[in-house]
């Protein structure tokens, strides 16, 4: 027997995201130049040309002055809505804007100009992601969400068919998310960036991770861009590393190495499988180091660096593993290793054998929050919650503090 009852309707209130919007048009003319602001939520850095680029958090990037490293300059705040990457080729600076990869000049730092745009190179959103309240309301097309404002939300639904709304997060290249705060930054030919990097150039390509894929942008006609090709990896992809002709890329499942012999498709090499966690990599000679954290989206409970063995570029294995606090991001030069262990500091080894590095430790840092580093000519420029070190360590016996550029809390 089959019959029909009618539908039953109630009223529920519930605490919701509701999404903040900036409008298409307002939000493609935001890209300037502004007076120099103070650090407030410093992410990614960037080094070129003796001038430091530090990326405050979905606002832009500071321009920083740093032909003397004891004297640091913030010169001039460039405006980029929705920035949390970049990397700089010739006079180019190349920047995610949420959706959108744009390029400008920056000739004379004080006056940059946009000089192009790729519109939606970048996806929206990813599938449902755990996070402390449901979504209402979302609405692409009344332009970009530039933030969320928990509400108490009352509407009518039909009686018992109330569930959580999809939860969403934007792409982890460069737009708000629900879930972790954290952020994540190394193209050595062209500037030199820190460990955290989802960007890198090579050659006239740009390679950005993205999701789960791996992006290549053409710039062969710069400042003209368009989007050269896209390698699906089937992982979430975190960071990357160019060596010798290679990407090494992290995921949230293991170490990614692909070639580079035809630029605009790059090709699967081999993998390093490790637990579910959130990881950068970087790599010297025969050796790549990656660090494991746990405290992020990845749920993982483990902290430590890998040592991989990658003489046999095909088949990499794990050499050792150590025990770290929080490690995040990391780099090397020489003999030496620099470790970010979060809220235990700034670390410092000899590298020289892999199987004792833990005996090693020439300095330590701590007191201090730590997120990434770019060791540079003696110059080790590390950045964190705290604000902008930089350590004069061409005499690693005698590691100096040069300079400090504090973040400013806001006000409540």
């Amino acid at each position: 027997m089959s019959s029909c009852r009618d539908k039953v309707f109630e009223q529920i209130s519930y605490e919701a995201n509701v999404p903040v919007y900036m409008d298409f048009a307002t939000f493609r003319a935001a890209v300037k130049r502004e007076a120099p602001r103070e650090l407030i939520q410093p992410g990614k850095i960037y080094y070129y040309n003796n001038i430091l680029f530090i990326n405050e958090i979905q606002q832009g990037v500071h321009v920083i002055d740093n032909s003397n490293p004891a004297s640091p300059v913030n010169i001039a705040f460039i405006e980029i809505p929705g920035n949390i990457d970049i990397a700089i080729r010739g006079n180019i600076l190349y920047a995610d804007s949420y959706i959108d990869l744009v390029a400008i000049d920056i000739t004379n730092p004080l006056q940059p100009v946009e000089v192009s745009r790729i519109e939606g190179a970048f996806p929206k959103v990813l599938p449902a992601m755990e996070a402390a309240y449901p979504v209402y309301g979302l609405d692409f097309s009344k332009g970009i969400v530039v933030g969320w404002e928990k509400k108490v939300v009352t509407e009518m639904i039909e009686k018992d068919s109330f569930s959580r709304r999809n939860q969403i997060c934007y792409d982890f290249v460069g737009a708000p998310s629900l879930g972790s705060s954290e952020v994540g930054l190394v193209g050595r030919a062209n500037g030199t960036a820190g460990s955290m990097a989802r960007f890198t150039l090579i050659g006239n390509y740009l390679y950005a991770a993205h999701n789960t894929a791996l992006k290549v942008f053409d710039l062969t006609s710069a400042p003209e861009m368009s989007l050269g090709g896209e390698v699906q990896l089937e992982r979430v992809a975190e960071t990357i590393y160019p060596f010798e002709g290679r990407l090494f890329l992290g995921t949230t499942t293991g170490m990614l190495v692909y070639s580079l012999e035809q630029p605009t498709t790059p090709k699967f090499v081999s993998v390093f499988e490790h637990i579910t966690s959130c990881d950068p990599v970087v790599v010297s000679g025969q050796y790549a180091y990656v660090t494991l954290r746990s405290g992020n989206n990845c749920n993982n409970l483990v902290n430590q660096l890998d040592v991989l063995d990658i003489s046999s570029i095909e088949h990499p294995f794990l050499m050792k593993s150590y025990p770290f606090f929080n490690p995040h991001g990391l780099g090397v030069d020489g003999s030496l290793l620099f470790v970010c262990d979060g809220d235990a500091g700034l670390k410092i080894f000899d590298k020289t054998d892999p199987m004792t590095i833990h005996l090693h430790q020439l300095a330590h840092f701590d007191g201090i929050n730590s997120y990434d580093v770019i060791p540079h000519d003696g110059v080790l420029m590390m950045i964190g919650s705290d604000g902008l070190y930089q350590y004069d360590y061409t005499d690693v016996t005698n590691l100096r503090l040069l300079s400090k550029i504090p973040v400013v809390k806001p006000q409540p």
